[in-house]
């Protein structure tokens, strides 16, 4: 496994790099039903929802992303079990969402070597460059499906125990898939954290992983817990190659930052949602309730002066949104090497 994934791509790009924004929202946009407990991943059941996804993925990359995240934040074999299928199929799913954002990389790859100008007249970002995809593992509360990734409350009766069992064939499968790193996202409590560093350990994990956490207060992780203690839980474990936060307003970020730069080394990867708010019961965003591309995108340039060097977008972010970071940092690095 290489601890150096991180830092020896940021070297290649400059020092910051960007990821894609979000996934199943983009995909409601372009017409999927995800009203679902499986959300994104029902799209990994069928093969024309599955080239809904490779197209999504091929917008981010079209668009500037260099780092593309796989369909299977709440896929899980548990639940794709409750619809129905067996282990075997659910295994095969988790798989596919790897091998179908390696598609849309190869498409790009293609594309690119069509293309030798770069940012093509049509507007796209056609440049031949390092993409990694990474491998979204969500939390027991997003199998849940009831919005429990938003406060981190699982009940007495899930343990340390409980938690590894329930995420240890799923981290394997993805894994073993083609993935280039684990995204170990929206992580809502510290017991769950601790139960990726111990299930990276002990399954021998051999490709690195990130942990990101997600806050609704600027201090602490969703569930109360300190989010300085969640940092150092990944700064302890060497398989975790960068820490930072996601799914969460971007007003809070700036304060989140200094705390993780209190206790972590690795580098920062911060890609919030767009500040809407989730209603769980009725399972949608609630509308007008978050900040504009323009307002988003604003915020990058000081996130970076603060430390973060992996920037992208969750929930109800877009292609665009994507877009308006890469110009972002396109400008920033080229303002830094004309004063060189």
């Amino acid at each position: 496994m290489s601890s150096s994934l991180i830092s020896d791509f940021l070297h290649q790009t400059g020092g910051t790099a960007i990821i894609d924004g979000g996934l199943a929202t983009e995909l409601e946009r372009h017409g999927a039903d995800l009203n679902d407990p499986l959300w994104s991943a029902k799209c990994l059941i069928s093969t024309p929802q599955s080239n809904l996804i490779r197209q999504v993925h091929l917008d981010y990359l079209e668009n500037g992303a260099d780092i593309i995240t796989t369909a299977s934040y709440q896929a899980t074999i548990q639940g794709f079990k409750e619809k129905g299928f067996s282990d075997k199929e659910g295994e095969n799913m988790l798989r596919r969402s790897v091998e179908i954002a390696c598609e849309a990389r190869d498409l790009y790859y293609e594309r690119c070597a069509a293309c030798s100008s770069g940012d093509k007249s049509d507007g796209r970002i056609l440049k031949k460059r390092t993409i990694l995809i990474a491998a979204s593992v969500g939390s027991y509360g997003a199998y849940l499906a009831d919005g429990s990734e938003y406060s981190g409350i699982y009940g007495d009766a899930i343990t340390l125990a409980t938690l590894k069992d329930f995420h240890r064939r799923r981290v394997q499968i993805l894994a073993d898939s083609g993935a280039d790193l684990l995204a170990f996202e929206t992580i809502p409590n510290k017991i769950e954290a601790q139960a990726y560093v111990e299930l990276l350990e002990e399954e021998n994990i051999k490709i690195p992983a990130w942990f990101c956490f997600n806050s609704k207060d600027g201090i602490n992780v969703v569930s109360g817990d300190s989010l300085v203690e969640c940092g150092s839980i990944a700064e302890s474990c060497k398989k975790v190659v960068a820490v930072g936060i996601n799914c969460t307003p971007p007003r809070f970020i700036h304060d989140l930052i200094l705390l993780l730069k209190k206790v972590t080394t690795k580098p920062i990867a911060i890609y919030p949602n767009s500040g809407e708010t989730y209603d769980g019961d009725r399972k949608e965003w609630v509308q007008n309730t978050g900040v504009t591309n323009e307002d988003f995108v604003s915020y990058v340039s000081k996130w970076c002066e603060l430390g973060a060097c992996l920037i992208g977008g969750c929930c109800r972010t877009t292609p665009v949104t994507i877009r308006g970071i890469y110009k972002t940092l396109y400008n920033s690095q080229s303002a830094t090497l004309a004063t060189k």
